[in-house]
Order: C-alpha cells, then sequence, then structure tokens
C-alpha cells in the first residue's frame, strides 16, 4: 500500500464540500479534474464519464462544461498553496537557492477561443532546485514577449533565490529593473548587445544609448556547439557570499531543469491536451496539472519501484487500475 497517499488525499480534499452543488459538487468537480491529469488510461473527460455513469456516479459532460466555465479557481489556487508549502518546508537554509525561469507555450485550437483573440496561452513558472516545489506561476493569454514578465517572475522568488533565465527575458530596460531589485538572477544575453569593460568599476557596459548600464557579465565558450554564452549576473564576487565565475557558469548549467518540467507535464500530466473551451477552465486545468506535480512530489512509494515522478506516476496507476477510476479510488480512501 502507497505509504502517504491516502494521508495526502485526506489532507487536500477531506475539507472540500460535498454537498454545495445538488450534480456536481466542488469534491467530485475537483476529483474528476484530478483524475483526468494522473489517470494515464484517460484520453478525454468522456471516457471518464463513462466510467461514472455505468458505476451509479452521475454526471454529464454538460455539467462539468458549464461548472469549468463559471466556478472560481479558488480551490484550485489554495491546495496548489498549501501543497507548494508542504513541499518547500522542512529544507536547511542554503547560501543560494537556484530557481530557473522561463515559459511554455501551448496552443489552443478552439474556434470559441480564437473568435475570442485567444490562439496560445503560455505558462511562466519557476522551479526552486533546493527544495523541488514550483515557486511561482503565472498565466498569460496572447504573444507579449517573455521580458515583460520577467520583473514579476524575480520579485517572487525567496529571499536567496537566483533566478536564471534565458535570452527570451533579456532586455536592456529589464536589466535596470533587475539590478535594482533585491533578488539575484543570472541572465543570459544575445550577441546582439555591445560590451565594452569599465577598468574604473571592474564592470561591463552593457548596450548602448539609455538603456545602457554596468553590470558583471561572465563570457564561456561551448567548443562542441562554437557557441558563445554571454552572462549577466548581480551575484557577488567578494564576501563570505561570493560566487566565482565558474559557479555562475554552473548555475546558468541549471537552467535546463525548467525544460525537464515542462516535459514531464506534457507527456505524462496533460499539460499540452487543453480540453476546456473557455479561459476560466484553462486555468484550472492548469493548476490542477501542478497540483498533480507537487503530489508525486511528496509521495512516498515502496523503494523497489524507484523514486523518480515517473515511478511515483505509474505506481499510482497501478494502484488505481484495481478501482474504476481515481475518482472511485480517492473517494473510497476519504470515506475509510
Amino acid at each position: 500500500m502507497i505509504y502517504s497517499f491516502p494521508r495526502l488525499v485526506k489532507g487536500i480534499l477531506g475539507d472540500l464540500p460535498k454537498n454545495d452543488y445538488p450534480v456536481l459538487n466542488t469534491r467530485l468537480f475537483f476529483e474528476c479534474w484530478l483524475g483526468y491529469a494522473m489517470d494515464k488510461s484517460l484520453v478525454s473527460m468522456r471516457d471518464l464519464f463513462k466510467r461514472l455513469n455505468r458505476t451509479g456516479i452521475a454526471v454529464d459532460i454538460s455539467t462539468f462544461s458549464k461548472a469549468s466555465k463559471q466556478r472560481s479557481q479558488q480551490v484550485f489556487l489554495e491546495i496548489y498553496h498549501k501543497l507548494s508549502q508542504r513541499v518547500q518546508q522542512n529544507f536547511p537554509d542554503q547560501k543560494y537557492e537556484i530557481c530557473p525561469i522561463d515559459s511554455t507555450t501551448i496552443s489552443l485550437t478552439s474556434k470559441l477561443l480564437w473568435s475570442l483573440g485567444y490562439h496560445q496561452v503560455k505558462l511562466f513558472s519557476s522551479v526552486n532546485l533546493t527544495t523541488g516545489g514550483i515557486e511561482e506561476n503565472l498565466v498569460t493569454f496572447g504573444f507579449d514577449h517573455d521580458y515583460n514578465y520577467g520583473e514579476e517572475m524575480i520579485d517572487t522568488l525567496p529571499p536567496n533565490g537566483v533566478g536564471v533565465m534565458d535570452r527570451g527575458f533579456a532586455g536592456l530596460k529589464f536589466l535596470q529593473k533587475a539590478l535594482q531589485s533585491d533578488k539575484y538572477f543570472v541572465l543570459r544575453i544575445g550577441n546582439k548587445y555591445k560590451l565594452e569593460f569599465d577598468e574604473e568599476s571592474g564592470l561591463t557596459r552593457v548596450g548602448t544609448g539609455e538603456g545602457q548600464g554596468l553590470y558583471r557579465v561572465v563570457n564561456f565558450c561551448c567548443l562542441e556547439n562554437r557557441a558563445e554564452f554571454r552572462l549577466v549576473t548581480n551575484l557577488p564576487q567578494v564576501g563570505e557570499t561570493a560566487i566565482t565565475d565558474e559557479e555562475v557558469m554552473d548555475i546558468y548549467r541549471c537552467r535546463w531543469a525548467i525544460e525537464l518540467l515542462w516535459k514531464f507535464l506534457k507527456m505524462h500530466l496533460k499539460l499540452d491536451q487543453l480540453i476546456t473551451k473557455n479561459v476560466n477552465g484553462i486555468g484550472i486545468q492548469i493548476y490542477v496539472t501542478l497540483i498533480a506535480y507537487l503530489i508525486l512530489q511528496l509521495v512516498q512509494i515502496p523503494k523497489k519501484w524507484g523514486n523518480k515522478l515517473l515511478d511515483k506516476l505509474r505506481y499510482l496507476q497501478a494502484c488505481m487500475c484495481q478501482e474504476v477510476s481515481y475518482v472511485h479510488w480517492l473517494e473510497k480512501i476519504l470515506n475509510c
């Protein structure tokens, strides 16, 4: 039996109301969404409702669609933040907490959304590599450039966090704002920016005109790909918390962790399979996907199954197969 999954389920679902709606109460609504995200045997919500209807749970796709469009996301946000706090607790203090920041784009195929001017949705996130948790999320619709949201993402980092970002966030205005903030960052800039070493300050002048500024710049090359990397950072060079140029390079290499997050969410938790045709429902599905990810971070399974997130998902899938669906399994746990 799973060591902590039942206790985890009771902790996050036990307080959800069962009688607030006549057909699809809040608890069942959440269970349907979570079941869709985590059950690898489900291709669509219709598959889930077929299972529920054949076993005496009367829920139809029309009721679910209306609920996804009209109900508040607050319940999902509260559960997400509750799990996020649990992931981040009980970790010793570190000199720096490395937090890669990036966005992923999900194309929207519904003509209803196209008629509203929505063709894609972007999810911005930062992953804390010390705790394994997700620091902050931002969901936007449209084609806005990443650097428009860089300052907002930097501000949400922990006090000793280091935001690691790729060239999509690079911009002279953003660099000025990031330098004035009290958060650390490592940002790769493109080769188009003019660099000029300033002997008096020992820093490098980046850019030209009004937007130029003095920054610590670390350069290195990848001989295999023959690519040059220019990293701008405000990490200290002297003192007890000093970071060497080699360490700055190693910190930037950690940025790949956010790409692995997108890969896992899309391949295994259906983030790229948005099933609703309204903005509110898309937001709900995104946060349910993140909740499922945090559950996998927290749950413990027998060692023989492994300790990776995919191992945990496979183990839960094997246990769920003894029931009709995740909805049935969750209800069984809550009624024990």
